[in-house]
């Protein structure tokens, strides 16, 4: 399962393009001349839906601004050698301070940033570790004023659903502008969808039809020698869970996991929905095949503004593996709310962490628009794209065979370059862009994995079942390179390209729509499914 919510170290930050507006919205100064934010306006924004008015002049919104990393490419050129196991850099991450020293921007150019917002009206949140993204909120007004735009409703010409956006692309003084890559909160059309797929009763083991813990555990072949623990994991949620479903669950299969931790961003993320579904799948999945692991539940508010603080959130916390089930269609986002994700996760890879995103359970096509489409952030070159296949067992529970699953996402980037990592499996239909995924797990809801959720057992599939699954082997990895003196496996990507198919179960036919399995890697299930004995000591030596 997965919902809908980028990158490389090819991506430029985005242009500023200068502009003279209305004095009315000029900085504290006596001339006008400010610069754009380019791609910070929703992409066909007057072609796929109708103005219906005004933001209430006091509505208050809550915005997050994002400023570009110091230093052009370094920060790309760090990730690019600290991530390579045939780097002498390998593994040698950088502490939060460290990053903020080299990386981040200086005091002087946010209090700058701060002192201009405060002057509008606009109240000034949190400093983030890393310095490059500052909390704000104001009224529409004043957001209005201070970012050179008009704030209208809207109404979707094809879901008829109202929301909220800028008319044009936010302006800033050209001293400040420079510093900014996006303003999150400007508009609250995207919402991302969780990846999950309903349940679907077949004759398998676990209650409710679907895979148990020790047929995962034992078709993806981990040692019951590690299990998680002293481990930690990161889910990103923008729905809530209930504590006694998750017990029933571990106590079910004796698991003696311990209680996952909660911590709410941003307010959190409301009252239960029915994403609930999801945030308990991605727990009982990583409790399954990491049972001791420590998992923290990063709950935030569903909305542009919520996403990148809640991914900044985890970035913050230091946790080193991160599980993501929602994401929403390349097409469906700003360049500059993408940008800003990925610099997210760029600070992420250079601190050591790892981020392991559903690729979507609409096959080739994830924007629905009968094309060819990828979700992101699995289309995020510093992000471990997971595709879905179906598993199937033995009756000792041994791996057995695995196929491309129908509707796991895979394609081509419309936004991304083809990271240097990644050329080695570079094919003519990705056109020179990124190629989604880079691996794969069980994500077939028939059958799917056995979770008890809501109060009743049931078989739950789709890639936001396959995300955990690949993010509970990361935390055994670290577990196990704990063990021998190694660093964390962290951004994985380079690692597990560099393994070229060592310690992957190579999947070999099936199809998500546009695109056939195939030997090696491939746009439906990238590398395969993982043999975790096997790939974990290809990755150790």
């Amino acid at each position: 399962m997965k919902s809908r919510l980028k990158l490389l170290g090819l991506v430029a930050a985005p242009a500023l393009v200068t502009a003279v507006v209305p004095a009315a919205y000029a900085a504290n100064a006596p001339h006008a001349t400010r610069a754009a934010i380019a791609g910070d306006v929703l992409p066909g924004l007057k072609q796929n839906a109708a103005r219906t008015g005004s933001v209430a002049a006091g509505k208050r919104i809550a915005v997050a601004i994002s400023l570009t990393p110091r230093g052009g490419t370094a920060l790309d050129t760090f990730i690019a050698k600290v991530s390579d196991p045939r780097s002498g850099s390998y593994g040698h991450y950088l502490t939060k301070s460290r990053f903020a020293a080299r990386f981040g921007r200086t005091d002087a150019e946010v209090k700058r940033l701060k002192t201009y917002l405060r002057a509008q009206g606009i109240t000034v949140g949190k400093v983030h570790s890393g310095n490059l993204l500052v909390d704000a909120s104001g009224t529409a007004t004043q957001l209005e004023k201070a970012f050179g735009t008009k704030l209208s409703t809207w109404k979707d010409a094809r879901s008829g659903r109202s929301f909220y956006a800028n008319d044009s692309a936010p302006t800033l003084p050209t001293a400040i502008a420079s510093l900014v890559s996006d303003v999150a909160g400007l508009n609250n059309r995207v919402q991302l969808h969780h990846q999950a797929t309903p349940h679907t009763v077949s004759p398998h083991n676990g209650p409710g039809g679907g895979y148990t813990p020790a047929q995962l555990k034992g078709g993806y072949n981990v040692s019951g020698t590690y299990t998680g623990s002293g481990q930690k994991i990161a889910l990103i949620e923008f729905d809530g869970f209930q504590q006694s479903n998750i017990t029933k669950y571990d106590t079910n299969y004796s698991l003696g996991s311990p209680t996952p931790t909660v911590s709410k961003v941003d307010g959190g993320s409301g009252a239960l929905g029915d994403g609930q579904v999801e945030v308990e799948l991605d727990i009982e999945v990583l409790h399954a095949i990491a049972p001791k692991a420590n998992v923290t539940v990063f709950e935030g508010p569903n909305s542009d503004a919520g996403e990148v603080d809640t991914y900044q959130a985890i970035v913050d916390s230091g946790i080193p593996t991160t599980s993501i089930s929602w994401g929403a269609a390349e097409s469906a986002r700003t360049t500059s709310n993408i940008n800003a994700v990925d610099a997210v996760f760029k600070a992420g890879a250079a601190e050591g962490l790892g981020f392991y995103a559903a690729s979507g359970d609409d096959g080739s096509d994830d924007a629905g628009d009968g094309g060819t489409s990828v979700d992101y952030p699995a289309s995020d070159p510093y992000v471990t794209g997971v595709g879905g296949t179906k598993l199937t067992v033995t009756s000792a529970n041994a791996f057995s065979k695995e196929v491309a699953w129908s509707g796991g996402g895979g394609g081509k980037s419309s936004v991304f370059k083809i990271p240097s990592w990644q050329t080695s499996v570079q094919k003519s239909a990705g056109g020179g862009y990124r190629q989604v995924p880079d691996v794969s797990a069980h994500a077939n809801p028939s059958p799917g994995v056995s979770i008890y959720s809501q109060g009743s057992w049931s078989s739950v599939g789709g890639t936001s079942a396959a995300a955990p699954e690949w993010a509970a082997f990361a935390a055994l990895y670290n577990q196990q390179a704990a063990a021998s003196g190694d660093a964390n496996l962290g951004f994985a990507n380079p690692a597990l390209y560099a393994a070229a198919g060592t310690g992957f179960h190579d999947i070999t036919s099936g199809s998500n729509g546009a695109y056939s399995a195939a030997t090696g890697w491939d746009f439906t299930t990238g590398w395969g499914s993982y043999n975790a004995a096997t790939l974990a000591s290809k990755l150790l030596g």
